[in-house]
């Protein structure tokens, strides 16, 4: 399916990308999961994969209470601008090193149920309607929405695949 251009496929696209990486992931061993990714990738392992999307839904859960309250939230973080996302992924990747998978999995699975509560209490409007909310410029909520959810979960997806191939 291409990029979502409706709430309806927003939803879909979301969730089922999302319940395919879970599905990836709870397919693996133990040792599967706990192998290390080939040098060059920031994210050694499933589990920092997995916290690096939650964190990146932490993220976005905070500029749209920020952003929706009428206020700019600092984004994409405090100190980082979208020119120094490494920067940020790194910070991000420290700060999980010592969360057990199981952990990061539930935080996961509860960070996906309040994006997905945001997608469900807006129009098609509100989320492609370009300029609709101060706090987002030129993006449109919905571009927000997709690169935190349905797009993530499929980069996820394939760096997964490639990297315990």
């Amino acid at each position: 399916m291409q990029e979502p251009k409706t709430k309806a496929e927003l939803v879909e696209l979301s969730q089922n990308n999302y319940k395919k990486l879970m599905n990836l992931v709870n397919s693996y061993s133990k040792e599967e999961i706990e192998r290390k990714f080939p040098e060059g990738t920031l994210n050694r392992n499933v589990r920092d994969v997995l916290a690096h999307l939650h964190h990146w839904h932490l993220m976005l859960l905070g500029w749209y209470k920020v952003g929706m309250n009428g206020e700019m939230p600092d984004m994409p973080s405090k100190g980082y601008t979208w020119n120094n996302l490494l920067g940020l992924n790194k910070e991000i990747w420290k700060e999980y090193q010592n969360v057990e998978l199981e952990t990061i999995k539930k935080s996961l699975d509860i960070s996906f149920a309040n994006v997905q509560k945001i997608i469900s209490e807006h129009t098609d409007e509100e989320i492609y309607e370009e300029n609709k909310y101060k706090w987002t410029g030129t993006t449109t909520l919905g571009g927000y929405l997709i690169s935190n959810t349905s797009s993530h979960y499929a980069w996820a997806i394939a760096l997964i695949k490639k990297s315990l191939k």
